[in-house]
């Protein structure tokens, strides 16, 4: 049995996702989170396999945690579920921003029933689960972009290779972590990767960045 917590703002999505889960003999809807703290808060008190994450709750006020923070928080844990961002973004930076936090697949909330479904047995099975529509997107944007990567963006990847992080990296070339996350998202987006270690794993092959241990 796949034991599942729901974390979005919206009563009515919350709701459908139940509806949609109940029909199926392996999948159970333990919990539901209305913020993205209770989330976190219930998978410290519950154990989950699985934890289906919006990437914005609009409705918990400024300031408030939001889904990427709360999938990094959660990850971290010893034993901690696996977590699948369900959102209705699509932008580099939320992407980027999932899979850096450690999400283990992505899809657009107009996703068919049929895929999610399937996508929550991928995630609970240790899979990757990405959308095709969001994979479609990623290669058309690395098709469409196809330029070397700069200087900078270059001496980024080099030390995400050392295992730096943006922090780190920021620190070390004098640049704030919003500009090492955007140098990232042009360079995953060069190279039509969707992780750090695609990204260096891509960047070693063409040449872009020496070789080394990761």
């Amino acid at each position: 049995m796949i034991r599942m917590l729901l974390a979005d703002d919206h009563p009515v999505v919350r709701a459908g996702l139940k509806a949609l889960f109940s029909s199926e003999s392996d999948i159970e809807v333990l919990a539901e989170a209305e913020t993205a703290e209770a989330a976190v808060e219930l998978c410290r008190e519950q154990r989950f396999d699985i934890v289906l994450m919006d990437l914005q709750f609009g409705s918990a006020g400024r300031g408030a945690m939001q889904g990427a923070e709360a999938t990094r928080v959660i990850r971290a844990a010893d034993g901690a579920p696996r977590v699948l961002v369900l959102t209705n973004y699509d932008t580099d930076a939320d992407i980027l921003g999932a899979v850096e936090a450690g999400a283990a697949g992505y899809l657009l909330k107009d996703a068919p029933p049929t895929e999610l479904i399937a996508a929550v047995r991928a995630a609970a099975a240790g899979e990757s689960a990405i959308s095709p529509a969001i994979e479609m997107l990623l290669q058309n944007r690395a098709d469409a972009a196809g330029s070397p990567l700069t200087l900078r963006e270059s001496e980024v990847l080099a030390l995400v290779a050392e295992g730096r992080s943006n922090r780190d990296i920021g620190r070390a070339l004098f640049l704030s972590e919003a500009t090492v996350k955007s140098h990232l998202v042009h360079i995953f987006t060069k190279l039509g990767v969707s992780s750090r270690t695609a990204a260096v794993a891509a960047a070693q092959t063409s040449g872009a960045i020496r070789s080394r241990a990761l």
